[in-house]
């Protein structure tokens, strides 16, 4: 039985991939399992590393390597609607992270004294309770400059680590069985400069009479795509040359906030709702019809939509472009992305052909791209690497294993097919290699902590720490997820999402996925993330300064 036992015990790759595969197949085995209707799902790795930890069983480098893996993928999937996220809640987002971040730094500063716990301890029991490993290597930093033991810092840190992660899950579950609505689990529709609104307008304004579409878009400060004209009743496909004549019925694609622009600009908005999901778009016209086809044509990876001329030799018109389950205005300058799902409106010879010039085959965009992963995480290991000085604060800060990863991402899942860089990944393949980055950091990550677990916790000062941490934890998860969803009208997969971010808590996030619908949890958690790793960065060092 020699081989069987070094197969498990004495470190080597072969070692590793057993270890970590056990663990990962037992955890998501008893992940599925439900208590009181609660099933704790990949999270359960976590445990499962700890007891295998426990029993003696380590293995090296995987835990750093499935971090990446999750957060870069993760930054990927919510990189292309990130920015305009952001433009519309992404501050008040942000703002709300910050606050939690504040308001967990302030709890736990009053049970340092409250509990008489040093605070040379106290910022390894704010890194655990947050499982936030970047603060705790800037506060470890500040303590040896200082000459302080930072040995009570990582202990305490590994110790309340596992409540942390499970307190976040906690306040969602308390959230979710007690204080939630059904109307909180419906995505609710957020102002964005990007997002479409379909409106029906009459020209009545006698100063457009008689102007091109051409002459008339440079008149008001404002995007808008004109779909559809009504002309005694004709519907046709307008050109930029095409002029409008009085009480013409004009439809326009635009975002919501302009309406009221636009009717001035028009003269008179119909009562007629556009955005119904059951309107038949074919039934408008006998000859026109409306189809949405996908872009699978690497060499259209970064042009833009106006290069194409698809109204010059096709007479058809673009009304919208769908990227990542959002909905853009489809503007000349747009940039196109491969995976891009354009609605096209116009005669069915002319869409397909159409079709045939961008690709529209889904079979073509099966195959994940790789190269941009591995890519990506190369700059993200420089990015991460990069020390920042600050300051006031004498040792500088880095984005770390975590920071640099979703910071990547997200700017390469943006930026990147503008440089032709081919970033689209299904959302099959990006799933799965969310959920083997997340395995593996859980995996390793218990097993870590799982080799001093049990003999900390018999200590009464390890008693102390864990409660400390999962008040820390607890407390304000629960206190913002309320005030987000009840102030702040946050929908609770945005609401969770946000918290999840602030708390530097990728189970959290895994958690709210399974039981909401959308992306609003991972955009949420993607906007929040970076600005509140930071602030938890550079507060560690402030405490150490400061207070130790």
């Amino acid at each position: 039985m020699n081989w069987f036992e070094s197969l498990f015990l004495e470190q080597s790759p072969l070692q590793a991939v057993c270890v970590i595969s056990v663990i990962i197949a037992v955890g998501l085995g008893l992940g599925k399992l439900r208590i009181c209707g609660v099933s704790l799902g990949v999270t359960f790795v976590f445990f499962t590393g700890i007891l295998a930890g426990h029993c003696g069983l380590s293995i090296k480098y995987a835990e750093d390597f499935g971090l990446m893996l999750f957060v870069y993928e993760l930054g990927l999937k919510v990189g292309p609607g990130f920015f305009s996220s952001f433009r519309s809640g992404g501050i008040r987002l942000n703002m709300m992270g910050l606050a939690l971040v504040l308001g967990g730094t302030a709890t736990a500063i009053a049970l340092s004294y409250l509990m008489h716990i040093p605070i040379t301890d106290m910022v390894g029991i704010i890194s655990g309770a947050t499982t936030n490993t970047p603060s705790l290597g800037a506060a470890q930093q500040a303590l040896n400059q200082l000459g302080l033991p930072a040995e009570g810092a990582a202990l305490s840190c590994a110790v309340t680590y596992p409540l942390g992660v499970v307190g976040v899950i906690l306040a969602f579950i308390a959230v979710k069985k007690f204080l939630a609505r059904p109307a909180d689990f419906e995505p609710r529709p957020q102002p964005d400069a990007d997002h479409t609104y379909v409106a029906e307008f009459i020209v009545r304004n006698p100063g457009i009479v008689g102007l091109t579409l051409r002459q008339i878009n440079p008149l008001l400060d404002a995007r808008f795509v004109v779909s559809r004209i009504w002309h005694h009743d004709e519907v046709s496909i307008p050109g930029p040359d095409d002029k409008l004549c009085a009480d013409d019925r004009i439809l326009v694609i635009t975002n919501e906030e302009d309406l009221p622009r636009l009717t001035l600009l028009f003269g008179e908005k119909s009562s007629r709702d556009w955005n119904q999901p059951n309107i038949d778009w074919d039934k408008l016209d006998k000859n026109l019809i409306s189809r949405t086809i996908t872009i699978s044509k690497p060499q259209l990876n970064g042009r833009r939509l106006g290069s194409l001329k698809l109204r010059k030799h096709y007479a058809v018109n673009i009304s919208r472009v769908t990227r990542s389950g959002i909905r853009l205005l489809a503007t000349p300058n747009l940039i196109l992305q491969l995976g891009d799902r354009l609605t096209i409106v116009g005669e069915a010879d002319a869409i397909k052909k159409v079709g045939n010039l961008v690709g529209n085959s889904v079979i073509d965009l099966k195959d994940p791209n790789l190269a941009a992963i591995f890519i990506g995480m190369v700059l993200s290991l420089i990015v991460g690497s990069i020390p920042i000085s600050i300051p006031g604060i004498s040792v500088p800060i880095k984005l770390g294993l975590a920071g640099g990863p979703i910071v990547v991402g997200i700017l390469v899942g943006r930026f990147g097919p503008q440089f032709h860089m081919v970033t689209y990944t299904t959302r099959s393949a990006n799933l799965m290699l969310r959920g083997i980055g997340l395995s593996f950091f859980l995996a390793c990550l218990g097993l870590e902590a799982g080799a001093k677990f049990i003999e900390t916790i018999m200590r009464a000062d390890g008693l102390l720490w864990i409660a400390a941490g999962f008040i820390i934890t607890l407390l304000p998860s629960l206190v913002m997820t309320i005030l987000a969803m009840r102030c702040w009208r946050l929908d609770f997969g945005s609401a969770a999402g946000m918290v999840s971010g602030a708390m530097a808590n990728p189970m959290a996030l895994s958690y709210a996925n399974e039981i909401t619908r959308g992306d609003d949890a991972p955009v949420a958690y993607a906007t929040t993330y970076p600005l509140s790793m930071f602030a938890r960065v550079v507060i560690a060092q402030l405490l150490v300064i400061c207070l130790a």
